[in-house]
């Protein structure tokens, strides 16, 4: 069994509030919100952007709320221009259009994981606390990240130790977790700490987040559900539309910079004439908006938080 003062019991897992939304003023000021406007927030959680956003709509203007993690439903603002949508964000324009919805005038992603979501010992998000190995975000489906661990082969859990978490002895803990599997199959986060400890390098918590953060991007193929939700954005936004998305780690920062700067995830360049492919956006802002001194203050979860803004230029 793992430690007692890494993994934790549930009875310490109660959070005092579902989620503080980070970087709240900036990106509302970035929406540029007009108040009989249809602006859609595709990770509602909390509601904390949600409610901001609909503090500056009027009578007439919409909300729609995506959130695929059923604990979230619970967070909806009772309120009579709001349409919530318990679907991933990557369904955007399929379920915009059955709301007969053709497009709209902005559109906010918060990709951070809740603290709700970390919070809740349940759900095995985080190392804090011993629990099943789930990391789900929609309960509705079936892999977990147990049915990663005790299925994937050493090359394939090698490649996403190294490309989701970029763990530095990826190559030594994939065959270190199928060694341990054939002894007993991986059910707890206690049985994956087991695995984790003797290997773990330089700072041990850094290195489980980094292993953790792995698996659920696998788990909820976040980074496929943020391609096919970037790749929409153009369809379902009005041209002078705006889209906002704050990201936590590099990999969707990335993929981000890269589809708003290029309007595509790879571009070749051309000897001639050197990159031909346009973007349909314009950036707002060149340089990625971060939370100041006073909200890292309140919240040490804004620290990595990055902002990126883009306009819709032509469909």
């Amino acid at each position: 069994m793992a430690k007692q003062s890494t993994a934790r019991s549930s009875a310490s897992a109660a959070a005092p509030q579902y989620h503080i939304p980070v970087l709240l003023a900036e990106t509302l000021a970035a929406l540029a919100i007009r108040p009989d406007g249809v602006y859609v927030d595709c990770t509602m959680g909390g509601a904390g952007h949600s409610k901001g956003i609909l503090a500056q709509l009027g009578p007439t203007g919409r909300l729609v709320a995506f959130d695929q993690d059923a604990d979230a439903a619970a967070n909806m603002p009772a309120d009579p221009r709001v349409l919530f949508v318990p679907e991933n964000f990557r369904h955007l324009q399929r379920f915009l259009r059955l709301h007969g919805l053709a497009a709209v005038d902005g559109i906010l992603a918060d990709l951070g994981v809740s603290s709700h979501q970390f919070d809740e010992a349940e759900r095995g998000f985080s190392y804090r606390f011993d629990a099943a190995l789930d990391m789900r975000m929609d309960r509705r489906q079936p892999v977990t990240a147990a049915s990663i661990l005790n299925q994937y082969d050493t090359v394939r859990l090698q490649q996403i130790l190294s490309a989701y978490g970029e763990v530095t002895n990826a190559r030594t803990l994939a065959a270190a977790l199928v060694a341990a599997r054939q002894q007993r199959p991986f059910a707890s986060i206690a049985d994956l700490l087991q695995v984790l400890e003797p290997l773990a390098k330089g700072n041990p918590h850094r290195y489980y987040a980094q292993v953790f953060q792995a698996l659920r991007i696998e788990v909820n193929d976040e980074l496929g559900a943020l391609k096919e939700w970037l790749q929409q954005l153009s369809s379902v936004l009005k041209p002078g539309g705006r889209v906002a998305v704050i990201t936590f780690h590099s990999l969707e920062d990335r993929l981000v910079k890269t589809w708003f700067r290029d309007g595509a995830f790879e571009v070749a360049a051309d000897p001639l004439y050197g990159h031909r492919h346009q973007s349909p956006f314009r950036l707002v802002n060149k340089k990625p908006i971060e939370a100041g001194a006073d909200e890292l203050k309140r919240n040490e979860r804004s620290r990595s938080a990055r902002l990126r803004v883009a306009e819709l230029l032509h469909k």
